[in-house]
Parts: structure tokens; sequence; C-alpha cells
């Protein structure tokens, strides 16, 4: 699933690609890709795009309230909203949904195009991988509302190394389920919770109201770091081409999706917890004190902390 340095990356490409830039037109392939019914999806066509936000994973495309193309056809549609109202496009990738900048109406053939954004020099085309149909996408009314689709995690760089802990100790979890709770921290998933860890030189199974003040700091000064780095690294990627490749296995990562080959820091092979569909890798020498974690009761120890599903982990919301 990309997570906030692949969304960071979307974002500064898109930036000068479709910012002041009319959305002409919107294309589904999928009709299980729209999740909301009104604003009509018809009312966002000529409006200008005036801003780019991240929203936890999620990007949201804001449009101006007046609509460029005033024609006859337009002005007398009933679906379409008084141009004073700003929209709001949200996608939301999942696991397998990816960007791609592509020529001026581009064609949506094959199974994994979900949807196309048509703009004047070229089309915004959303595919999806698999066959499971995850990737979301909401069109909402007034930038006021898009706090429905926030599920409250904060920002690391908003953050302090107390309201960081604070946060963190709201209810007793393991660390790595912490740091991919999305009401917990905003933006973190999976891999790069394994490179925050690794950083740390903490276990991911260790307990949230067990850490010492000592370990808060390493925590809170690798998750700042490690998401630091990649934020800046992709970025700088993707001002000199679109991010067309985007994936959670990156060859300069430590630990993560580098199951048997050698820790960076130790030379130990990374050793990982598989459970469900999801997997943990770390180092034994660097996090864990050398003992070995990928055993049946672990594994359960970790499954039981995750909602079953990742569709339910990322649908909770801060109460």
């Amino acid at each position: 699933m990309p997570e906030l340095p692949d969304i960071a990356a979307y974002i500064t490409a898109l930036e000068p690609r479709i910012v002041g830039q009319p959305l002409q037109r919107i294309r589904l392939a999928s009709a299980f890709l729209l999740r909301t019914v009104q604003p009509p999806l018809a009312s966002v066509e000529g409006r200008a795009v005036r801003e780019l936000h991240r929203i936890g994973k999620r990007i949201a495309i804001g449009l101006d309230g007046s609509v460029n193309d005033r024609s006859e056809s337009n002005r007398s549609d009933p679906n379409r909203l008084e141009p004073n109202n700003d929209l709001w496009l949200v996608l939301h990738l999942m696991i397998a949904g990816r960007l791609h900048w592509r020529p001026t109406q581009a064609k949506l053939s094959g199974r994994q195009n979900l949807a196309a954004f048509d703009f004047p020099h070229g089309s915004l085309v959303l595919t999806e991988a698999g066959s499971k149909r995850r990737a979301a996408l909401h069109l909402i009314a007034g930038e006021q509302n898009l706090s429905s689709l926030d599920a409250g995690g904060v920002d690391i760089f908003a953050a302090d190394l107390d309201s960081f802990r604070t946060v963190l100790t709201a209810e007793n979890h393991t660390l790595k389920r912490a740091l991919t709770d999305p009401r917990l921290l905003s933006g973190i998933g999976n891999a790069y919770s394994d490179e925050i860890l690794h950083a740390a030189q903490l276990s991911p199974i260790a307990l949230t109201n067990k850490l010492k003040p000592d370990e808060w700091q390493r925590l809170f000064t690798a998750t700042r770091n490690t998401i630091e780095l990649w934020t800046n690294r992709l970025r700088a990627e993707a001002e000199s081409a679109f991010p067309e490749k985007v994936t959670a296995f990156r060859k300069d990562m430590a630990v993560h999706g580098r199951f048997g080959e050698p820790c960076p820091r130790c030379g130990d092979k990374v050793l990982r917890i598989r459970y469900a569909d999801k997997e943990t890798n770390y180092c034994a020498r660097c996090q864990t004190g050398g003992k070995v974690l990928a055993d049946r009761s672990l594994s359960r120890l970790l499954g039981s902390d995750w909602p079953r599903t990742l569709e339910e982990l990322e649908a909770l919301k801060r109460r």
C-alpha cells in the first residue's frame, strides 16, 4: 500500500501537471470505485484544480468553485452544483492501486484500468492490480467535510515527543500495530513501520505501555527521521519523472522485504513473522536481543493485535 512518502511523491508529481488546470472529464471503468452518490461526479467537470492535500494515505484534489466550461448543456444540467461550491476528489489507493500519467484521452482497456481523469495536457489514470477492488474514490463538497475521511492520526512532523507518547499509549498495543494504526499516526503502514522499528532497534512485539523513556526517544526520533528520509528521497525522484513504479519494496530499505538478506547494521540475516496476509521483517540481533520471534505463538500475538483485514484497519476511526 502506498504510504506517506509515496503519497507525498504522487502529490509532488501531480502539482505541476494539474494545479491550475481544468478537469475536463472523469471516465470510470469500474462502478465499484466511486463510493459516494452526492454530489454527482459530473459536477466536477470544467472546474480547475486549486490544490492537493494528503489525508492519511489518501490524496485529496481540491477543485475551484467556478466552472470554466459554461456551455448551455452544463448550465441547464440539474445535477451540477452552484459554481461557488468547492469540491474535493479523494483517492484511496489501498494495497494495489497506483496512479499513472498518460497521454491525453488515454484508453481504459484491460481489467486493471479503473478510471481516467482527463486534463488538457494529459490523463491521470488509476489502475489496480489483482481481482479484488479495494481502491476508492469519494467526491466531497466543502473542505470542512474532508474530516469525515480522516481517521484522526497525528502527523509525526506536527508532534513532539510527549504528544507522540501520549497518542501511542492511549491503548496498549504492540509497536507494530501502534505505528500502523491510522487513528494514532497518519500515513504509516507495514513497510515503513518495519524500517522505523529497525532504526529504533526495538522489537515489533514490544508493548507500548512497557517502553522505557530512552526507548520512547529512540522510537520518536526513528519515526521522524525514517519518514523524512524517504519522503525527501521519493519527492526528489518525482520532480524529474512521474512515479510510475510505486512499491513497498525498495532496494535501499534496511529490513522490509529483505527476508534472508544481511542486516545493513550487523550483517545477520533478516527474519520475518508471517500472519494472515501480513508480514513483519526484523533483525533479531539489532531488535530483539538475538531472540527469534517467528514462531506460531508470536504470529498469533501479532495477529490478535491487528484487525482481521486491511480494510478493517483502514476503517478505524478515533472515537
